[in-house]
Formats: structure tokens, C-alpha cells, sequence
């Protein structure tokens, strides 16, 4: 069977764009592939969050998806941090990664943009650590958005130039999964591009009724339509995505029927996506509760999957120290 590592970034709580971009195609690549995947705390040091940040933001992310249907049985899920043997690997590809490569890396040069004030080396050296926690565990294929693309060729110039100095074919090049064309994209509320927490625009799956039905009933929306059957504009197209996804087909239908007919009242359509985005949020915001509360749960999952790591890793480092030409010692 194939081997899939994914890393998630620990940045807050899922909302719905998440659960059926990435979230819905984890679960399901659990049963297809064998799985590693790793709450990624080490790459968040880059902005300097406080110690409790990054703790809770690591039970929260590991509780979230653990509620939205990843299977600790099937798949691996560990915090990065648990795993100390991919520092090590760290190391030795930094010693063979070179300044100018790293300066040209597009994610770098738009985090520069960002945070002039903190251009930190783990800013700089994001894709030798990435490249670390894939080629650890001998990765067959990587999930990745468009936007880590590149960070995934340097991960395979990487495994091409470990294998070139030490005249080895030891590391293989991981293949890009990408699932973005499957996947549903799910708009935001403020009227176009998709769903997103730095957007302000997300409805999270941890809301609660209220804060639901308070976020879609401020969706943008116009006057209405003009004319029979007209094109739909932007942000109401939204409202009838996120229809499809979360109502019934019935329900999509009447009000499609409503506006093809020009009596559409956005406000009853609001009502009803308020009612049916609660209604499926409910039971997993429901067991994202139960789970949180169960820390012991958390803490057994967690070190499960870490151990499942740690075994892999430990193999690969003793196999990269004795090509290096390192005393092989046990770890």
C-alpha cells in the first residue's frame, strides 16, 4: 500500500471550506492509502506564537479532526514536535541546501513581504524541514495546495541531491497529491472568494446555533433578479454553494425555482441555509466537544501516532547516518 504523509497547520479552528476541502479527502485517503498525518507545531515557531498558542492549538486541530472522521486506527495522527528524530534529518539537509535556492522560494519571499520585522532561519529554511518530515517516512505521496508546490519540488531537489552525494538511491521523490479538483470549494459569506479565517468570511464548525444563523443572515446579497432565469451573480451564487452542499436537493430546488421565477426573498433563503448549515454542523460540533473533554483520549491518540512515527524515523536515521558515514548508534 502507498504511503501519504500530510501535514496541518495548526491555525485555529476548522470551518466548513476546510472540512470539505482537505478534512473530507484525508478521511477518505485513510482507507486508500497508509496514512501519516501530523499536526505541523514546529513550522508555526516562524511567527513567534506564546507557549499556550501552540498548545491549545494543537489539542484543538487533533480534536477537529479526530470529530470530522480521521480514524486513529487506520491512520497515524501525531504532533511534529513528538517526533525529535526529524530535527536530525533537518540538519542534514540544511547542510546541503544553499542560501540563494532558499532567497528564490516564492512562500518565503511573500512571508518576507508580510513580516518584514521577524525574517527568521525558519522562515528560510521552511522547505528543508518540510522536506524532513516527508522523506522521513519515505513518502509516496504528499496532499499539497497549490501554494506548497513549490516547496514540494524542493523536497524532491532535495531527496535527487542527498542520493547524488553519497551515490545512493536511497531517498525517492514523493509525488504532489493534489484533490482540489474533486473537492467541493466553498465560498465565503462576504460575497466572493472562497471561505477562509484570514478573510473574515468562515463559519466554523465549533459555532454554535447563534453565531451560525447571526454570520448567514448578514450574507451579501442584492436587490434581487431582474428577469427570469438570469445568470446568477457572485454572492448569490454563494449562498445557493453552500445550499448544495448542506440542504437537501428539494430545498436547493425550490429556492433555485424562486429565483429563476424572480420570487426569491433572500431573507426566508438565509432562514432555511441558517437552519441546514446548523443541522450539519451540530453532530460534529457536538463530538468535537466530547473529545476535548477527553484529554486522557487525546493524549493516547496522540502518543499512538507519534510511536508509529517515531519507528519509521528511527529506520530511515539509522540508514541516513551510515550512508553519511556516522556511527550508527542506537536512538
Amino acid at each position: 500500500m502507498e504511503k501519504v504523509v500530510s501535514g496541518i497547520r495548526p491555525t485555529g479552528n476548522l470551518h466548513l471550506g476546510n472540512y470539505f476541502g482537505a478534512v473530507k479527502s484525508f478521511v477518505k485517503m485513510q482507507d486508500e492509502y497508509d496514512c501519516l498525518f501530523f499536526i505541523a507545531d514546529w513550522h508555526s515557531l516562524t511567527t513567534h506564537p506564546k507557549p499556550e498558542n501552540i498548545r491549545e492549538s494543537a489539542k484543538t486541530i487533533l480534536a477537529e479532526y479526530l470529530a470530522c472522521g480521521i480514524d486513529p486506527e487506520k491512520a497515524g495522527i501525531y504532533i511534529q514536535s513528538d517526533v525529535k528524530e526529524v530535527l536530525e534529518l533537518y540538519l542534514y539537509f540544511n547542510m546541503n541546501a544553499y542560501l540563494g535556492e532558499l532567497e528564490r522560494v516564492t512562500s518565503f519571499k511573500e512571508k518576507v513581504r508580510k513580516q518584514p520585522d521577524n525574517v527568521n532561519a525558519g522562515l528560510l529554511t521552511y522547505p528543508t524541514l518540510m522536506a524532513a518530515d516527508i522523506l522521513m517516512h519515505k513518502a509516496d505521496k504528499v496532499p499539497v495546495g497549490k501554494d506548497q508546490e513549490q516547496n514540494m519540488e524542493m523536497a524532491r531537489l532535495f531527496a535527487r541531491r542527498f542520493n547524488r552525494i553519497y551515490g545512493v538511491e536511497y531517498f525517492k521523490e514523493p509525488e504532489s497529491f493534489h484533490f482540489s479538483d474533486k473537492a467541493v470549494k466553498i465560498p465565503g459569506l462576504d460575497g466572493s472568494g472562497k471561505m477562509g479565517k484570514s478573510e473574515g468570511n468562515a463559519i466554523y464548525l465549533i459555532d454554535d446555533e447563534a453565531t451560525i444563523r447571526k454570520k448567514v443572515m448578514r450574507a451579501v446579497t442584492d436587490s434581487g433578479p431582474a428577469e427570469p432565469n438570469q445568470q446568477k451573480p457572485e454572492p448569490i451564487q454563494n449562498l445557493f454553494t453552500l445550499m448544495e452542499v448542506v440542504s437537501d436537493k428539494s430545498t436547493y430546488d425550490y429556492f433555485n425555482d424562486k429565483y429563476n421565477t424572480c420570487a426569491i426573498r433572500y431573507g426566508d433563503m438565509k432562514k432555511q441555509l441558517a437552519e441546514d448549515i446548523n443541522a450539519f454542523c451540530a453532530p460534529i460540533r457536538n463530538r468535537i466537544t466530547d473529545i476535548q473533554s477527553n484529554e486522557e483520549y487525546m493524549r493516547k491518540v496522540a502518543a499512538t501516532g507519534a510511536e508509529k512515527a517515531r519507528e519509521s524515523a528511527r529506520k530511515t536515521l539509522c540508514e541516513v547516518r551510515e550512508i553519511i558515514g556516522f556511527r550508527t548508534t542506537a536512538l
